[in-house]
């Protein structure tokens, strides 16, 4: 049986994308109604961290216990991988013992390096340029609060960041419009800007960018591992904050989003994040029913 790896989102087709989405819903209504679901027992994801998390360990932990599965907690500070073990002989040794791993790391190239050296699924829970479970995430969280996303305007404000690569991938497979309003010297990896030109646009002007949105999204102005930058980034990114101002420029029914932990006052306004077309609650939560989703789809004897 050929192993599956989830690194981007571009590993699955839009029509398995759309299916997770689906069963992410179907999930979280059968957890929400007590039913027991166990596709996964007895099965073992080893969850690699080598960045901290709060909503990454506690969803993937939680939603393989829900699965029937079990979850191990493996840091780099208490594994062979803290202590210069090739990446390779991990891969190799860790899969011949478990059914998935999940990896939380720097380097894209960790991750990718570990899917061609392992007999299990490998899944990207956040690298420095992609985290694709997060858009599992927020595309189940917009389909349950105003359908399909399909041909829709997306607005992405801020850092050109792993989260920003992420949402232009899920422009081509989800099929909807992304406008990125980011400064320059914060650009979106442009080779994958431009493999998506037809549907993907930087506009620099805030404002501008969220005109006729349907939804707006953004993160930190720093993320892990920036903190030293914090300061000249707030000097950059001084006119890319989401504001009341901002969200009057989409439309009457847009969308907010954040991945959090957000930083109020600086890339949002409070009375955004907490006024009622704010669904971050709902993404945080889908967290969990998304990856179960994938984790069924993964994992789970066909």
């Amino acid at each position: 049986m050929t192993v599956r790896h989830f690194l981007t989102l571009q590993d699955l087709t839009p029509a398995e994308l759309n299916a997770i989405m689906h069963r992410g819903i179907e999930l979280k209504a059968m957890q929400q109604a007590g039913k027991i679901f166990e596709p996964l027992k007895n099965q073992t994801l080893a969850m690699i961290f080598e960045k901290s998390s709060t909503r990454t360990r506690i969803s993937f932990e939680t939603g393989m216990t829900q699965l029937g599965g079990h979850a191990l907690f493996l840091s780099s500070r208490d594994t062979q991988l803290g202590r210069g073990e090739p990446i390779e002989d991990s891969a190799r040794v860790i899969s011949s013992m478990v059914d998935g791993i999940m990896i939380r790391t720097f380097g894209h190239d960790i991750v990718t390096i570990f899917a061609q050296h392992s007999s299990v699924p490998i899944i990207n829970a956040l690298t420095d340029d992609f985290h694709p479970c997060q858009l599992l995430a927020d595309m189940q969280t917009y389909q349950e609060h105003r359908g399909s996303i399909q041909g829709k305007t997306v607005t992405w404000v801020g850092d050109g960041n792993n989260m920003c690569h992420s949402y232009i991938n899920a422009a081509a497979q989800y099929d909807f419009k992304l406008r990125i309003a980011c400064p320059e010297g914060y650009d979106p990896n442009m080779d994958l800007v431009n493999q998506h030109q037809d549907r993907v646009e930087i506009v620099r002007n805030t404002l501008e960018a969220a005109e006729s949105s349907d939804l707006i999204v953004t993160d930190v102005w720093a993320s892990m591992g920036q903190e030293e930058e914090q300061k000249l980034r707030e000097k950059a990114f001084a006119n890319y904050q989401v504001n009341q101002q901002v969200m009057q420029q989409a439309n009457n029914d847009a969308l907010f989003m954040h991945c959090l932990p957000a930083h109020r006052g600086e890339e949002v306004t409070a009375d955004v994040i907490d006024a009622k077309d704010s669904v971050v609650w709902d993404e945080a939560e889908n967290r969990l029913h998304a990856q179960k989703a994938l984790l069924e789809f993964l994992m789970a004897q066909k």
